[in-house]
């Protein structure tokens, strides 16, 4: 009983202790890894991606999936910009409630977006990896058409703040990450919701009979990973100063990814944002151990996607068992 309880909980956690590996192993073979604002700066680059997956992790979990978050960051980036770009028409420094306006309808369309591909799924019937692959293309294309293709600089100069700004020394980005992370643990967690997300998708007609709302369960989650990803777009525009419709491409991956690697199940119901958090450090750190280590940016292409395959493979396995 003693090693086979040893071996789940080695199967449970082994992404960690990959992870810790991980980390010797870089402190290591990298001169300078271990410094504070390295450290610091990983946290940073995965703030955006990290809040992303722990929305993505609820809605694989609960048996969807949405490949438009990496154009929904985009289109929230341009249409801050374009709202604060018209509201504030000349004005050299737009004051902060047109910011706050942007901010605002950026997180309302982004919130109806999320309902909205949750509304296909109930009641057309068409499988998220099909309604938000369209979304994805529609969402881009909307980034274009605000922006005609090119970047919207209209954010006054304190704007940088949300994007890189610090509190304390720590990046502002690594707060957000922080709450996103305490927020949806604690849903997944401690709340009715969290244990309707693991019923349905672990049994859906079970879930149905058990008096659980699955269609509200699933809309709350596709609403949750869409205003991530709204923040997201928001966070970035506010890193490079304006609304650019070629940001976040290929995101989507990166996020799904992550949440897989982190032991999310791609068939539902298993899974847990500690999980999503732990996968998305594990890429940080990669990623940033092979820019120290000099690999070219392609390379890291490939160990990236070498490392989602296996990750894949695991999955389907641990599933199967």
């Amino acid at each position: 009983m003693t090693n086979t309880h040893l071996a789940t909980q080695l199967r449970r956690h082994s992404m960690l202790l990959i992870l810790l590996a991980l980390y010797v192993l870089v402190a290591f073979t990298a001169r300078g890894f271990m410094t504070i604002d390295n450290q610091l700066n990983i946290l940073r680059n995965i703030a955006v991606p990290g809040m992303i997956a722990f929305g993505m992790a609820l809605v694989i979990i609960v048996g969807e999936i949405d490949l438009s978050v990496g154009s929904m960051v985009a289109v929230s980036a341009c249409l801050t910009a374009w709202v604060v770009e018209k509201a504030s028409g000349d004005a050299f420094e737009p004051a902060w409630y047109f910011v706050a306006l942007g901010i605002a309808v950026t997180l309302c369309f982004a919130g109806f977006v999320g309902w909205f591909n949750g509304m296909l799924r109930q009641r057309v019937g068409v499988p998220t990896f099909i309604s938000s692959l369209a979304m994805m293309a529609t969402l881009a294309g909307m980034a274009n058409l605000i922006t005609n293709g090119s970047a919207i600089e209209a954010f006054p100069s304190w704007y940088y703040i949300i994007g890189s700004g610090r509190f304390l020394g720590v990046p502002v980005p690594v707060y957000l990450l922080a709450v996103a992370f305490v927020f949806t643990y604690v849903l997944a967690n401690f709340t009715t919701l969290g244990r309707s997300i693991y019923a349905v998708g672990g049994n859906m007609e079970a879930a149905r009979l058990s008096g659980i709302d699955i269609w509200r369960t699933k809309k709350i989650c596709m609403i949750i990973v869409a205003l991530f990803a709204a923040t997201g777009g928001i966070i970035y525009s506010s890193l490079i100063n304006s609304g650019n419709p070629t940001i976040a491409r290929g995101m989507e991956l990166e996020v799904i990814s992550a949440v897989i690697i982190g032991g999310v199940s791609l068939f539902g119901g298993r899974g847990s944002i500690w999980g999503a958090f732990v996968g998305v450090l594990f890429l940080g750190v990669l990623i940033n151990a092979m820019t120290l280590w000099g690999f070219n940016p392609y390379a890291q292409q490939v160990v990236r996607g070498a490392l989602i395959l296996g990750a894949v493979f695991v999955n389907f396995y641990i599933d199967r068992k």
